[in-house]
């Protein structure tokens, strides 16, 4: 299985993978999560070349990581490797806002946006700023 596995992703496809295992965290992807994915491709600078068309990939490459035991482990090494550090809270912002896309954070999201952070060696100040900033985005 692993030798199918890309041996390197591109900084957009780094951020996909963090958006689709945040939304796919709680084995329950909503319509919202979906969307606000689709809004980033749509809208953010970053992913102004992006093609589209990696989006089925990268999804794939998450759900066939998450059904190995270092699974997530070698997703953060994939990330680590293929983004580059400034790049780290764009990551754990965008994930933020899919997490919180349904209104909802669910038991799993949070321990992932936890592992997030920690892999990603987010600053907790900068962290609490990035998430009060979803969460100000999401308010109904």
């Amino acid at each position: 299985m692993s030798q199918d596995l890309p041996h390197s992703l591109s900084a957009q496809d780094c951020l996909v993978a963090v958006m689709i295992a945040v939304s796919a965290s709680d084995e329950n992807i909503r319509t919202a999560e979906l969307v606000k994915i689709q809004v980033a491709l749509n809208n953010l600078p970053v992913f102004a070349d992006y093609d589209i068309d990696r989006l089925q990939v990268m999804s794939q490459t998450v759900f066939d990581l998450f059904e190995q035991e270092d699974g997530l482990a070698a997703l953060f090494g994939l990330v680590r490797e293929g983004l580059d550090e400034r790049l780290y809270e764009t990551a754990y912002a965008l994930a933020c806002d899919v997490a919180a896309a349904d209104g909802s954070l669910a038991e799993p999201e949070l321990r992932l946006l936890e592992e997030i952070r920690y892999e990603l060696n987010i600053d907790r100040l900068h962290a609490a700023g990035i998430e009060r900033g979803a969460r100000a985005r999401h308010m109904v």
